[in-house]
């Protein structure tokens, strides 16, 4: 029987490796005497393969993410880095109404590029170095290391070829420019799209730099260079006033606009932003959004698209998709556009701006725009950047509008407040001189899941929605870069468990006395033992139970604060989750662990159940392979009662039975990967 059993089990891993396995209804230890008695194995997809008849490669942990060891090298004083998973993927998002960039009315998707919105962390090298371990999950191939010296951003994409990635910072020319009897002076262009990106481009290298994620795609942007402020209108209803502060990197929504277009620039001889449509100039207050005045623009040959701006003496200009005119009062008291460009203009512009020496910058709405400089006296013009140009420099995204920040060559104050020697720009706590920087798990703005089976050591129903958890964690950094805090951030998603179960997290690595506090945490079931710092008592290792009945939490978003009392190093504080555990309807001896975690000093394996058990060896795996728990770096929609998590994410089969490396991001919204009526709602 039993080499029966394995010589079935081979053939199923071989079949399976190739998208299909085989189920056999019953086992016979006799062996055929001829070939016409010997049974063929039936051929079943693997997609329709119920989750028990999966065959797991041996060792294959059902992990969805990937530990990395980053070193970023740079002796340079006052410099920030963020670092960033990365991967160039695009997601589309809700249904939206929007006017194009032709002043139409038009329905479509919100699209999203999953790259640039998984900040790890943010630090300042100490003694000329940043180390530090994080997890990513499996499907991202790169690191986004964006660097910030003042105002100024840089970046590079490095490969992750290994668990150990090394970047080290090479110095390039300053490229200051200054016009005659002007202070030195960098130009930066500051960039938006219709995609809901904010980045930057130098214009003496055409080298491009994500700066920001918008909360909501935009055809505008305008700069208020005295105060470091830059505007946007979104270009959905109902046309929100967006304004992102440069120097501490943040948004905030001014009010509704109530129209959109694709023009905006701000004026600093009166404060106010022009805003123009159609054959329409308006001015707006950045205050609070209201539109103040209004004019008539006379002459535009096309009133698409395009933009306005401001040269140095006050002249305005404005381009539509028929290219570029001044802007004359008339004694109407409105404009006239006066055309400066040729009729053979090749490209459709739809943004620009003046730098600092007066030069005319625009950009056209292509996938992948071109960057072009005009002549505002001559309408000549030449691609500098872009597919036309033959600079070799091209951008994976489009520009549909463009500003100016000005960067001048004069002694800035930036103070250190806490005087833990973070200036304050790179700070986060600029006012606590025990803290200065942040890192994710999984990233700033997103949600990891922990779903639990809580049978064990019994056969469950596998919709891992018995306990879910969102967790985001935040470990607090001083400037030196060690752990001073670490933060919980959750919520319990589901608790299809009739049972009330407690989520707990040791951290390996951490003696209880290293922990001086624990706030935040809800336990309201008596049977969690806490000493008068906050870590449970008895245990070798601290460990914090976060709450102890899972009913109580649902949908209830909780923080818990660890603090230490002395700074660790990220090595020693871990990995996030770190070891995460479900108690068992109140009995403290059972313990539910991700595959292969020890349990902790009060976790029991008793392997003397009523019934079958299914993990006698208490690795927390079946005997075929599957788990109780899984942690996914990335929110996790749970399925509904008693529907397994392979009917309701249609390639979690080829996932588990390729060990993880076919559709490593399954558990994501794409287009085809989910069975939505077999999700919770």
């Amino acid at each position: 029987m039993k080499t029966s059993q394995i010589v079935l089990s081979a053939l199923c891993f071989i079949m399976a490796m190739t998208y299909t396995s085989c189920v056999k209804d019953s086992l016979d230890d006799s062996v055929p005497d001829t070939e016409s008695e010997q049974e063929t194995p039936v051929e079943v997809p693997i997609d329709q393969l119920e989750i028990t008849e999966l065959q797991i490669p041996s060792g294959f942990e059902f992990s969805t993410e990937k530990q990395i060891q980053l070193i970023i090298n740079d002796n340079t004083a006052n410099v920030k880095y963020d670092v960033y998973a990365y991967n160039e993927e695009v997601s589309v998002g809700n249904q939206i109404t929007y006017l194009n960039e032709e002043e139409e009315e038009e329905t479509g998707f919100e699209v999203s590029v999953d790259n640039l919105n998984h900040l790890i962390f943010s630090g300042v090298p100490a003694g000329g170095k940043i180390e530090h371990s994080f997890v990513v999950p499996n499907y991202f191939e790169k690191l986004y290391i964006r660097r910030k010296e003042g105002f100024k951003y840089s970046s590079a994409v490095v490969n992750i070829v290994s668990s150990l990635v090394t970047y080290t910072y090479t110095p390039e020319s300053s490229g200051k420019k200054a016009s005659s009897g002007k202070p030195m002076v960098d130009d930066f262009l500051y960039c938006v799209n219709g995609g809901g990106d904010l980045f930057q481009v130098d214009p003496l290298t055409g080298a491009y730099t994500f700066i920001s994620d918008m909360p909501m795609g935009s055809w505008t942007a305008a700069i208020d260079q005295q105060n470091k402020m830059l505007y946007s209108i979104g270009k959905s209803n109902p046309y929100p006033l967006m304004r992102y502060d440069i120097e501490n990197d943040t948004w905030t929504t001014i009010g509704n606009v109530g129209k959109g277009g694709p023009r905006l620039e701000f004026n600093d001889q009166d404060g106010l932003l022009y805003f123009s449509t159609g054959d329409k100039l308006f001015t707006i207050d950045p205050q609070n959004a209201n539109i103040l005045s209004n004019w008539d623009i006379i002459g535009l040959d096309k009133t698409q698209g395009g933009d306005i701006g401001f040269a140095e003496d006050g002249t305005i200009f404005v381009c539509s998709f028929s290219g570029l005119y001044r802007l004359d009062s008339n004694s109407n008291g409105d404009y006239d556009a006066i055309r400066i460009s040729g009729e053979d203009l090749p490209f459709k512009p739809t943004s620009m701006t003046f730098d600092s020496n007066d030069e005319l910058w625009l950009a056209d709405n292509t996938g992948n725009s071109n960057l072009i400089v005009m002549d505002t006296e001559t309408g000549g013009w030449e691609y500098r950047y872009g597919p036309s140009s033959t600079s070799g420099i091209t951008y994976d995204r489009a520009i549909n509008d463009l500003t100016t920040f000005r960067i001048f060559d004069e002694v800035t104050v930036d103070p250190d407040t806490d005087g833990d020697g973070i200036t304050d720009s790179n700070d986060e706590y600029p006012d606590d001189p025990d803290k200065a920087f942040e890192q994710f798990t999984p990233s700033k703005y997103g949600w990891g899941t922990l779903a639990f089976e809580d049978l064990w050591p019994f056969l469950g129903d596998y919709d891992f929605n018995d306990t879910a958890v969102n967790y985001r964690f935040l470990a607090v950094l001083n400037a030196d870069n060690m752990a001073v805090q670490l933060d919980v951030h959750f919520e319990v998603t589901s608790d299809g468990a009739g049972l009330i179960n407690a989520l707990g997290i040791e951290l390996e690595s951490i003696a209880p006395s290293l922990i001086e506090s624990v706030t935040g945490t809800v336990l309201t079931q008596d049977f969690i033992n806490v000493a008068s710092n906050g870590v449970e008592q008895g245990q070798n290792r601290a460990v914090i139970i976060l709450f102890d009945d899972n009913h109580g939490m649902l949908n209830v978003p909780t923080t818990v604060s660890i603090k230490f009392t002395t700074p660790i190093t990220t090595n020693q504080l871990g990995l996030a989750p770190f070891n995460p555990f479900l108690i068992v309807n109140g009995d403290r001896s059972k313990e539910i662990h991700l595959p292969n975690r020890f349990r902790t000093t009060l976790g029991v394996n008793d392997a003397s159940v009523e019934g079958v058990n299914r993990d006698t060896d208490g690795n927390y795996q079946t005997e075929t392979g599957l788990p109780w728990a899984i942690n996914i770096v990335h929110n996790f929609k749970p399925p509904k009662e008693n529907i397994p998590v392979n009917e309701a994410y249609n390639f979690f089969n080829e996932w588990a039975a390729s060990g993880g490396t076919l559709f490593q991001d399954w558990y994501k919204d794409s287009a085809g990967y989910r069975n939505e009526s077999a999700l919770q709602d």
